[in-house]
């Protein structure tokens, strides 16, 4: 199970990276939770998220409701809205369940501060109390036939 600890409260924007906070403001309504979305219908929608050692996902907001599970070992830092950042320890089959009511979100980062990849998927539930976000095209599988 994946062990959760608090590195900064709410208000640690001080402690984050150069141009971190620029970068909430810009994603601030970032619908793309994942690296890739690869698969939708019309009530799902199953993302792959790849963040390599080193790397950051960037900003993005949850409004649906959702779960996640993580399929490899590793350590994450989560940047959020209010200023906070946690640290994770992930383990295979990891898997957490979030609920939204209707007008709440998240909005967060996630940096791999460990030494292997951290891989997810994401599965989104379309019929949730809010209303999707538009996905673009950009970041949809693409099928070659």
């Amino acid at each position: 199970m994946a062990a959760y600890r608090l590195v900064a409260p709410a208000g640690s924007f001080d402690v984050w990276p150069a141009g971190m906070r620029d970068e909430l403001a810009t994603n601030a309504m970032s619908p793309i939770v994942g690296s890739t979305l690869v698969s939708e219908t019309d009530k799902v929608r199953v993302w792959h998220l790849l963040i390599a050692a080193g790397t950051r996902c960037s900003f993005h907001r949850h409004v649906l409701d959702y779960f996640w599970t993580c399929h490899t070992h590793g350590q994450a830092r989560g940047y959020y809205e209010d200023g906070s950042i946690t640290d994770t320890t992930h383990f295979p089959g990891d898997t957490k369940h979030m609920h939204y009511a209707k007008g709440e979100h998240l909005l967060h980062a996630v940096a791999n501060i460990g030494t292997t990849d951290l891989l997810f998927t994401t599965v989104e539930f379309l019929q949730s109390a809010n209303a999707a976000l538009p996905v673009p095209d950009a970041v949809r599988l693409k099928v070659v036939a």
